[in-house]
C-alpha cells in the first residue's frame, strides 16, 4: 500500500520521532509506515490522517 505520510510530515516540518510522538507509536514504527514495510492498523491510519486535516483515502493509496 502506498502513501503520503512522509510528504505531510516533512510539509509539516515534522521528524519522524515528533511524528511518532504526536501519534503514541515509535519513529520506528512511523519509518516503516513511509517505506511502506508496515500497513497500520485501522485505528492508527485514522488518527495519521486525522493528524493531517485528509481522510484516509488521501493518505493511503492501493495503487
Amino acid at each position: 500500500m502506498r502513501n503520503d505520510v512522509r510528504e505531510l510530515r516533512t510539509g509539516k516540518g515534522l521528524s519522524q520521532a515528533e511524528l511518532g510522538r504526536e501519534l503514541g507509536v515509535s519513529r520506528q514504527t512511523v519509518n516503516a509506515i513511509e517505506q511502506g514495510r508496515y500497513d497500520p492498523s485501522l485505528p492508527l491510519a485514522i488518527r495519521i490522517a486525522r493528524y493531517f486535516g485528509a481522510t484516509v483515502e488521501e493518505v493511503f493509496h492501493d495503487d
